[in-house]
């Protein structure tokens, strides 16, 4: 891994292991590394290499958790931080707690004589932390969300981590058992693969900042936080637009052109299914988002 070059990515410089460094690396690479998972939608598989992620990230992309804490786990590790990786599991709105193993968090320890020396650190949540939080219970305000921190009650000596009730998904549970990356392969292949997975069946991209989100789902791009609102892009050079101006991506054509003629399709089934639905839930294409 070319660390100065990931560092040069986030707009940063090394620096010896300090809980303000971690605090600046966390937000840059929320900031300016998206969480997003368009290789599956382009039809190139990826894999758990942390070294591929993080050659991929410098390259101007992003990905989702195990690509994210994994490359940050091993940039952490090289800038001489003392970095674990846990399983996890991230539950939806209304699903059961769980550690599934559908998340990769990472944990740091650092020497501290006058405040906490453990964080939890996770820039794979999407719309969700913005800087680590010290590994304490309690509740914490960054920006518009506010999150909650407490032991878990399904992972025994593990954590649960409350995501605000404004954000894409309701917590996350993990243990604090170290685990390898190869513990992750078996949920990576259904999660890129499978027709029930989320990132199969919406192209998704999401943005973190220190005043709120930006969240693109099909042809919706909404805004939590700072200017909250959504906007549904009606053409391609809308989308795309959208696509470098907030998230950070530029595709080559040939990507653009399959991505564009996967999305209208989508977006065309969704339409059809809403208005199907919509005389028994009293939604409209024009009132609702394109969901899972």
């Amino acid at each position: 891994m070319d660390i100065t070059a990931y560092l040069r990515r986030l707009g940063l410089e090394s620096a010896p292991p300090s809980v303000d460094h971690l605090r600046a690396l966390h937000a840059a690479h929320v900031e300016r590394v998206p969480y997003e998972a368009l290789e599956i939608w382009l039809d190139r598989p990826t894999t758990l290499d942390p070294a591929e992620s993080a050659a991929r990230i410098l390259r101007g992309r992003g990905g989702y958790c195990y690509h994210l804490n994994g490359a940050m786990s091993a940039l952490l590790a090289a800038l001489g931080y003392e970095v674990t990786r846990h399983v996890g599991g991230v539950q939806n709105h209304g699903a059961e707690p769980g550690v599934t193993g559908n998340h990769l968090v990472l944990t740091v320890r650092l020497p501290s004589s006058d405040g906490p020396d453990e964080w939890l650190v996770d820039a794979g949540l999407g719309d969700a932390l913005h800087e680590p939080l010290p590994l304490a219970e309690g509740r914490y305000r960054q920006g518009p969300f506010e999150y909650g921190l407490r032991r878990s009650e399904v992972a025994p000596g593990g954590w649960r981590f409350d995501h605000d009730p404004r954000g894409s998904f309701a917590g996350m549970d993990f243990g604090m058992e170290p685990a390898e990356m190869s513990a992750f392969e078996t949920m990576h292949e259904h999660l890129s693969t499978s027709p029930t997975s989320g990132f199969v069946r919406v192209a998704t991209l999401n943005r973190r900042d220190a005043s709120g989100a930006d969240i693109l789902r099909g042809l919706v791009l909404t805004r939590i936080g700072d200017d909250a609102g959504s906007t549904t892009m009606e053409s391609s050079a809308d989308y795309f637009r959208a696509m470098e101006d907030v998230f950070g991506i530029t595709l080559p054509a040939a990507d653009r052109s399959l991505l564009w003629g996967k999305l209208i399709k989508a977006h065309e089934a969704w339409t059809t299914s809403a208005s199907t639905s919509s005389t028994d839930d009293g939604l409209t294409p024009s009132t609702s988002s394109v969901s899972e």
